[in-house]
């Protein structure tokens, strides 16, 4: 049986789709249908059953399926080992959200990016969770950190922790409100007091909103700025409120550069996931990130 023909199938079944299939394998979607039908015809059993949105496999497209895949990852386990140095240098790409990955996964991959014998280099890109997961389904990543669980068997996903969200602005604008009127009160009295958010639909500002006051801001965003960390400076100088990790502006809390207008009993919550293609731990480079980031991660929480 030809491997080429294994590794193409192997990719149409994680993948759930001819046409994701051969974007993975940088072939043409005739080529790839091509090389099931003549597997199929080799085996002289349907593999695959074709559906409007990509395909299903059959039972016996499962089984080879679980029997080819981990062989086939081993050998090209063997075949990225055998193209590094001696060093076993490999450049690991990386995607995520700019704020989450620049302040926590990071640092804690940096340090694999040492002289220790076994490093890599790194390579990272920042961007929204769809385009995130869309570059790691196409091959252009190795990992990638989404707050999108993603559906199907191409990707991999296993949660990598939570982020609370906080109410925040600067004291001056807390003395105007007053010490405890939005606990008492409810969001109507920060009708007036301009937002600062990331986007002109308040993502972040309409998720606390539903979440802790069951309600819409009314408000719209004064301010603007696609970075959290310029909304945390925003807030800081006094331009109104903003809904922040709270991790992102725990040191700005601490020095009460901006106060909490408000501590819910339940506070909103982020996931955050930690996303492969299927079969990828198989490589030691992304096995060693992915364990880092989980490791990592337990003291995130």
């Amino acid at each position: 049986m030809d491997l080429a023909l294994l590794r193409t199938f192997v990719t149409v079944h994680r993948a759930g789709s001819f046409t994701r299939a051969a974007a993975l394998l940088g072939l043409s979607q005739p080529a790839v249908t091509s090389q099931i039908r003549t597997l199929e015809r080799q085996l002289g059993r349907p593999l695959f059953l074709r559906q409007a949105r990509g395909v299903t496999p059959t039972t016996i497209g499962d089984e080879l399926a679980h029997k080819a895949a981990p062989h086939l990852d081993a050998l090209v386990e063997i075949a990225e080992s055998g193209i590094e140095e001696d060093s076993s240098l490999r450049t690991l790409h990386l995607a995520g959200p700019p704020e989450f990955t620049a302040e926590r996964a990071l640092p804690a991959l940096t340090e694999l990016t040492g002289e220790d014998g076994r490093s890599f280099a790194l390579r990272v890109s920042f961007g929204t969770a769809e385009e995130a997961l869309e570059g790691l389904a196409a091959g252009h990543h190795d990992l990638a950190i989404s707050t999108v669980r993603p559906r199907g068997t191409l990707l991999s996903a296993t949660t990598l922790c939570d982020e609370e969200h906080v109410l925040v602005a600067a004291p001056s604008w807390a003395e105007r409100i007053g010490s405890g009127a939005v606990r008492h009160a409810g969001a109507s009295v920060l009708e007036r007091v301009p937002v600062i958010e990331v986007h002109e639909s308040l993502p972040f500002v309409s998720r606390y909103w539903a979440s802790v006051f069951d309600s819409r801001p009314v408000t719209p965003g004064t301010v603007i700025v696609p970075d959290l960390r310029a909304v945390l400076a925003c807030a800081a100088a006094g331009a109104g409120l903003a809904v922040l990790p709270r991790y992102l502006c725990a040191a700005a809390l601490e020095r009460r550069e901006v106060i909490t207008l408000h501590e819910p009993a339940v506070p909103p919550l982020r996931t955050y996931f930690l996303v492969v293609r299927t079969g990828t731990l198989a490589m030691p480079p992304i096995a060693r990130a992915y364990e880092r980031l989980q490791q990592a991660a337990t003291g995130w929480c």
